[in-house]
């Protein structure tokens, strides 16, 4: 789909690469370094990652319906420009409040990914849209692959901060390339008002829609089990995976693991997912994608092997990259076209508020037992077979062009 897609899809997506490649230098170092640098428990680390999310929990919905209004790119610049920011001040922290500072600051900011997807959902056809959400799983893959390796190897060669830094310039990257390159994906007469007559997002509109609520669910769900993963691995990886090795080598070992999710979610988007569509359509490959990654986490929760842990995360990563793309994308057709960076952001939201109980419990689980934040992520993850499977039955399309 790569190859045929326009220009403006091209575009966004080596943004978003770019983007992303920048966040995931960070992601198996800034345990360890809230740890090691300014001596934070593990409950405080999860609270510091709980923090993010928290703020976009909040800012979310209103970057979306923001995007509806005023146009995709002037609130991507906007958004990108903060992590900017947010990188630059957790690279050169010199006390423990300014790492919660700049990971709330990021997340009101934050809407980089949301905004992105809006844009992908406005580019292309309504048939073709679980492809394309899914080409962004493709680029978090190659991200995620580059990204934790070179935060690990950068941490160990040239210091904690570095990482950072390079987070930064690759943020700075990005806000440049919008600039001058990004064409404006809404329409001049959908943008700055939704007029007397246009549908908006309401609470009253989510709540009496079966699909919405269900898409929510497991956007909800999804993100809990998430959540318990990443808060913490790196630390279930000093203590149990890489318990025998030196401990600045230990970040570089979750880098490398953490790239297999990158290249688990490459090969997904690239070889799984189009066939995938075809043959079981999105309700049915978001039940598929629900079970293989129940199944990786429930492995995770049981080994204390570093290659079993591996192909864990692997099939965790395979399940929700052929979960979360089409979940999305029926998210968009269960509301009306000019709604779609609205709901985008409330699936956003929500799933932030389900990484937000994850990371906040989840060093809690972690100090009564290192494999217990696993444990209950099995469990919810098996739970969100019940939403994926009454979507199946209920999900009728209202999106316009869908």
């Amino acid at each position: 789909m790569f190859r045929d897609a326009d220009k403006r899809l091209k575009t966004i997506l080596l943004i978003v690469f770019v983007q992303m490649v920048g966040a995931a230098l960070i992601l198996p170092i800034l345990p360890l370094y809230a740890q090691g640098e300014f001596g934070l428990s593990p409950q405080a680390i999860t609270l510091l990652a709980a923090s993010f999310f928290a703020a976009q929990f909040l800012a979310g919905p209103y970057l979306g319906r923001l995007s509806d209004r005023l146009g995709r790119v002037p609130v991507l610049i906007a958004s990108q420009i903060g992590t900017v920011i947010a990188f630059i001040a957790l690279g050169t922290a010199q006390a423990a409040w300014v790492l919660y500072a700049a990971r709330i600051f990021d997340g009101i900011t934050g809407g980089n990914i949301i905004v992105a997807q809006a844009y992908v959902t406005d580019v292309t056809p309504a048939e073709k849209r679980a492809e394309a959400l899914g080409l962004i799983f493709a680029v978090f893959g190659v991200s995620f692959f580059v990204g934790p390796a070179l935060g690990g190897l950068a941490a160990q060669a040239f210091g904690p901060r570095v990482p950072y830094i390079l987070a930064a310039a690759a943020a700075l990257a990005t806000v440049l390339i919008t600039w001058r390159v990004l064409d404006e994906s809404v329409e001049p007469e959908n943008a700055m008002h939704d007029g007397p007559t246009k549908p908006k997002m309401t609470a009253r509109l989510v709540l009496a829609s079966s699909p919405i609520m269900l898409t929510l669910s497991l956007g909800f769900i999804g993100q809990c089990v998430l959540g318990l993963l990443v808060a913490t691995y790196a630390l279930f990886g000093e203590a149990v995976l890489f318990a025998s090795w030196e401990p600045e080598s230990v970040g570089f070992g979750v880098g490398l693991i953490l790239a297999v999710v990158g290249l688990s979610q490459l090969f997904t988007q690239s070889a799984l997912i189009r066939p995938a569509l075809r043959r079981f359509g999105e309700l049915r490959l978001i039940e598929i994608g629900v079970v293989l990654r129940a199944a990786g986490m429930a492995l995770i929760a049981i080994t204390s092997s570093a290659l079993l842990s591996t192909v864990g995360i692997a099939m965790f990563a395979v399940g929700g990259g052929l979960t979360v793309p089409p979940t999305q994308s029926t998210a968009t057709k269960a509301v009306p076209g000019n709604l779609r960076g609205g709901i985008l952001g409330l699936y956003q939201s929500v799933a932030s508020l389900g990484t937000i109980i994850a990371t906040a419990i989840g060093g809690v689980l972690f100090a009564v037992d290192a494999f217990l934040p696993f444990r209950v992520a099995a469990v919810l993850a098996i739970g969100a077979l019940l939403p994926a499977a009454a979507l199946r039955r209920s999900f009728k399309p209202l999106s316009q062009d869908a």
